[in-house]
């Protein structure tokens, strides 16, 4: 038999079919048009952080405090409207802190920006990404075209950083996963914190569910569109993230970036797949 669409019916009192219809509009419609109002407040916040950027010249003094203090109210106040809940392992990076993190999500950025003074290296095309990438470029993030040979150059730049005691977060899987697992690290950035002297922090980023499991639907991966991920996000009640520090790395114990990449990757893997707490 064909399939008959649920209706209500129109021979019922009005009262009545109110009190059918009130409980499917709530479960069908509202949904979108709270995704469609925090779609809203997500645009005007963003276009915010370009007037302010503007206003303070973010983009040509990225390292001036109070640009600084911005970008951390600015990540902050995003995590807030996309209901990111975050469980903090671990304190604040010392300046001139070289930290080392798995990739899940686009998200990873404002998480770790929200907590502390960090400077991030990107990928290029995080640059041309509308909006977003003028935003990354005012909060003072480094750029790296992916298999360019660009590593050594910018390790040297990183170093620089470092030694002006700016605390840089690298990404040396030089991609994103699923959150189950951590890929080699590339090594040529470990060259930096030798470079500097300055201690190597090894941290894991998680989005669990409310089981404790892996969230994969956060994980910005393969063929994934930001405009897209954002949307699909943009229905989520909650993203809950664990973000837990590892014990410290000390440049003068390791003879080069090698040996320095492979213990750091030892400490972030570790972390990576310890047990997580339940949410419930």
């Amino acid at each position: 038999m064909p399939h008959k669409p649920c209706t209500v019916n129109d021979d019922l009192p009005l009262d009545a079919r109110s009190a059918i219809a009130a409980p499917l509009l709530r479960g069908r419609l509202w949904p979108q048009l709270r995704r469609l109002g925090r779609l809203v407040r997500v645009v005007m916040h963003i276009l915010g952080g370009l007037w302010l950027a503007f206003r303070i010249d973010a983009v040509r003094r990225p390292h001036q405090p109070r640009v600084r203090v911005a970008a951390r109210e600015w990540a902050a106040q995003l995590l807030r409207i996309l209901h990111v809940d975050i469980h903090w392992q671990g304190g604040l990076p010392a300046p001139g802190t070289f930290l080392v993190s798995n990739h899940v999500s686009w998200l990873d950025i404002p998480v770790l920006a929200a907590r502390g003074d960090i400077h991030f290296l990107s990928k290029a095309e995080v640059r041309q990404w509308p909006l977003v990438g003028r935003l990354a470029l005012a909060a003072g993030t480094l750029f790296i075209r992916r298999g360019s040979g660009e590593s050594a150059q910018k390790a040297g730049e990183i170093a620089a950083h470092l030694r002006e005691g700016r605390s840089i977060c690298v990404f040396p899987e030089g991609t994103t996963t699923d959150g189950t697992g951590v890929r080699r690290f590339f090594r040529q950035l470990f060259d930096a914190p030798l470079q500097a002297g300055a201690t190597v922090q090894p941290l894991a980023i998680r989005y669990l569910t409310e089981e404790g499991a892996a969230d994969k639907q956060v994980a910005f991966i393969g063929d994934d569109v930001f405009q897209r991920h954002l949307w699909q996000l943009l229905l989520r009640d909650r993203v809950h993230v664990s973000v837990v520090n590892a014990d410290p790395l000390s440049p003068d114990q390791y003879d080069d970036a090698d040996t320095l990449s492979r213990a750091a990757h030892a400490a972030v893997t570790a972390l990576v797949r310890y047990p997580a707490m339940s949410h419930r």
